[in-house]
């Protein structure tokens, strides 16, 4: 198991690919805390983990809530007595043009996604300097690296997670710290579902791989960058997209 007791907290994770995360770690022998706002999704992710023979509990997460992620991280060390690993899994989308995007789709979107980032980086780092080891892992995306249409908001966001990620790393590495983001390309999530069909086979079109990913794609990116056999990896930004052409 690569992963055997370690305690990691996935924020987002009671769909998507924080589900298909926190079911591939618990697999890999993590205790998983499985961090968000939808309650009853949440503990079936749990309730499918423990019926897997494996160790997992819910806590209740609104990431652009400073003490509502305290106390997520208070609750984590209580029970588990440290955190190991960080999955700043959670995002949402609100998209628009420049021209045609409100304040308060422009403001949600960048407390979820960068906000909520910071405030889960900031509040497991201090545990895990405490501890003297840690990963944190972002979820950024292609977007943030190349920009994508109507999305100003989510593409700011992201490309600021980036830079967090990178920061990070040089802060919290000689604390024995390893940060480092993944980028998924277009996954099969509830994100895309609202794409029409033609713009899909679009995206096929330009990707080299000529397909989707999936949110198990992104779950064995994580894995990787989680355990040990990427321990001299920090600061790094894994592209998971099947060498999509923007």
């Amino acid at each position: 198991m690569r992963l055997k007791n370690k305690v990691a907290v996935i924020t987002g994770a009671a769909n998507g690919l924080g589900r298909a995360t926190a079911l591939t770690f618990a697999r890999e022998g993590a205790r998983i805390v499985v961090a968000d706002l939808n309650e009853a999704a949440g503990r079936k992710v749990v309730a499918e983990i423990t019926q897997r023979g494996g160790v997992a509990g819910f806590s209740p997460l609104d990431v652009a809530d400073a003490e509502s992620v305290n106390q997520m991280v208070r609750h984590t060390v209580s029970q588990y007595g440290r955190l190991d690993i960080l999955i700043n899994n959670a995002g949402i989308l609100s998209d628009a043009r420049l021209v045609k995007m409100e304040l308060e789709q422009w403001q949600r979107v960048i407390d979820v996604n960068l906000k909520g980032v910071f405030l889960c980086g900031q509040a497991a780092a201090k545990v895990m300097e405490t501890q003297g080891s840690g990963v944190i892992l972002n979820a950024a995306s292609v977007v943030g690296l190349y920009g994508n249409f109507g999305q100003s908001n989510y593409v700011a966001a992201k490309a600021g997670v980036i830079g967090m990620t990178k920061t990070w790393a040089r802060e919290l590495g000689r604390k024995g710290i390893r940060v480092n983001a993944v980028a998924p390309g277009f996954i099969e999530t509830d994100m895309i579902k609202t794409i029409p069909e033609k713009v899909i086979a679009m995206l096929k079109e330009k990707t080299p791989l000529a397909r989707i990913g999936t949110p198990q794609d992104i779950a064995n990116a994580y894995l990787f960058l989680a355990s040990d056999e990427a321990s001299f990896i920090t600061g790094t930004v894994l592209s998971v997209d099947g060498g999509i052409v923007t």
